[in-house]
């Protein structure tokens, strides 16, 4: 689709190992992703790069600093492009950045430790669809935070977002690892988290004196990710640390999980639901492959995947593109590749 020349694979070579990534949905803005490098010390980095229609290249349109590797990086869920252009990254805190046309500069850092300069790593952050002045982080320290920003008058160079606290809360016995908002109820309220004592917990903002576990892994494997259906809000993904199967859960039959993907050779280091349809789901392994499935036929076995790609290297993160659902990206090595499906 890009002025007539149908390439299947676009590709693009960091300085550095790629850990965390993400598209763009700004509409000008079609083919951008941000890019995290994972480097073990204290000087790391995020680029920003977009394909560029002409050349059919990726270029680096701008890197900063960044103190550790970003465990996530997320930009603002607006499908409009009526919000600032800003750009979240966790790692020791949750940050936000202005993305500019030549530079990007931090907005606002958020600790969520406020009696302390010790700071407890963020493992993850969701940025809310339905209300961008929403995110949510989870942490080592077993909490989860919910963050409101504002943005104020532009004056001078003084920052236009702040956040502060909403709500923060023990979500599990030990570290959380992941956090995502739901769709359901209006897409505001409910999210559910998951952490190293092995379970998928459901939260409400509105009742949070109690959560629901919806599932628990059978022998308390920490579980590293979790992943909401973008079209049916009553089914997520998980996956367990060295696992190498995808446990799908319905929220309606707690603790049973309806399908498990377990075709991968290598442990599973990501999950990409279909933007644009309930039934077909993205996974990617340390055995360089990525593979679609579909689940329509739940709760039937779900013996093979329908597509497989396999990388020169082991695939450390999937994102499916929400605002162009025949795009995939992966990242394996120093590689950036985004594929047409």
């Amino acid at each position: 689709s890009l002025h007539g020349k149908r390439k299947e694979i676009y590709k693009y070579e960091a300085p550095w190992t790629v850990y965390a990534m993400n598209w763009s949905v700004r509409p000008d803005k079609r083919f951008r992703l941000a890019l995290g490098s994972f480097v073990e010390e204290y000087n790391n980095k995020v680029q920003l790069v977009g394909l560029d229609e002409e050349s059919s290249e990726f270029i680096c349109r701008n890197t900063f600093d960044h103190p550790y590797p970003t465990t996530k990086l997320m930009w603002i869920p607006d499908t409009k492009g009526v919000y600032p252009d800003l750009l979240a990254t966790s790692g020791d805190y949750l940050r936000v950045w202005r993305v500019g046309e030549t530079e990007t500069r931090l907005e606002c850092l958020l600790n969520n430790n406020k009696n302390s300069d010790f700071c407890a790593p963020l493992t993850s952050f969701d940025w809310n669809e339905v209300d961008p002045y929403l995110l949510g982080t989870s942490s080592i320290d077993t909490t989860c935070t919910i963050w409101g920003l504002e943005t104020g008058q532009v004056l001078g160079r003084v920052n236009l977002v702040s956040g502060h606290v909403k709500t923060q809360l023990i979500a599990h016995d030990k570290e959380v690892y992941d956090i995502a908002f739901s769709r359901a109820g209006g897409g505001r309220d409910m999210f559910a988290s998951v952490g190293a004592d092995g379970s998928v917990r459901m939260f409400d903002l509105r009742h949070l004196e109690h959560s629901t576990i919806i599932y628990e892994d059978p022998q308390h494997h920490p579980l590293l990710r979790l992943c909401w259906n973008k079209q049916d809000p009553n089914y997520l993904a998980t996956m367990a640390m060295d696992g190498m199967e995808v446990v799908i859960l319905d929220v309606r039959v707690p603790c049973t999980p309806v399908a498990r993907l377990n075709n991968h050779r290598a442990c599973v280091n990501g999950i990409a639901w279909a933007p644009h349809s309930s039934c077909h789901i993205c996974t990617a392994a340390d055995d360089h492959q990525a593979l679609i499935w579909d689940i329509q036929q739940m709760p039937r076995a779900i013996e093979d995947p329908i597509l497989a790609y396999t990388a020169e290297g082991e695939i450390n993160n999937v994102q499916w593109a929400s605002t162009q659902p025949d795009w995939i990206a992966i990242c394996y090595n120093n590689c950036l590749e985004i594929l047409r499906v």
